[in-house]
């Protein structure tokens, strides 16, 4: 699977963690995030995440700033992009299987690493449930 991430200032150390987790499991992944903690705006690095997954060249992608929202905000603009901002593992596996999400959103400042990790092996591993869903999900887009 390809896989996009990026991330503000406030997520190297989860990057860092989820990365080796996606990379051990055989997946590429292509980083767009900043590796310092140095401030940066997380526009700079949603975009391109967001633009992977749309052009269909990442099957998913990952986004980390400090609340979540920002990054999950700027990400959403994007059309075909489904973005959810996730802090339990039970809320990532609803986003894939009810709404089809295609990014995930970490908010860096308010959940651990293993439960960032933890979140983002579930949103992955969680199919989408269609039926009574996909009705819904094909409603979200702007035309």
């Amino acid at each position: 699977m390809n896989i996009s991430i990026g991330n503000d200032h406030a997520g190297p150390d989860y990057k860092k963690a989820i990365v080796a987790m996606l990379q051990s499991k055989g997946h590429n992944v292509t980083n767009y995030g900043t590796d310092t903690t140095d401030s940066v705006d997380y526009p700079d690095f949603g975009h391109p995440v967001a633009t992977a997954v749309a052009s269909k060249k990442a099957d998913f992608g990952i986004v980390i700033c400090g609340s979540g929202n920002g990054i999950n905000m700027t990400v959403n603009k994007h059309q075909g992009v489904r973005s959810a901002l996730c802090w339990t593992k039970e809320i990532a596996t609803l986003a894939r299987q009810h709404n089809d999400a295609n990014i995930i959103s970490i908010p860096a400042r308010f959940t651990s690493i293993p439960q960032a990790v933890e979140m983002v092996e579930a949103f992955l591993a969680t199919a989408f449930e269609g039926g009574r869903h996909a009705n819904r999900v094909d409603k979200i887009a702007c035309q």
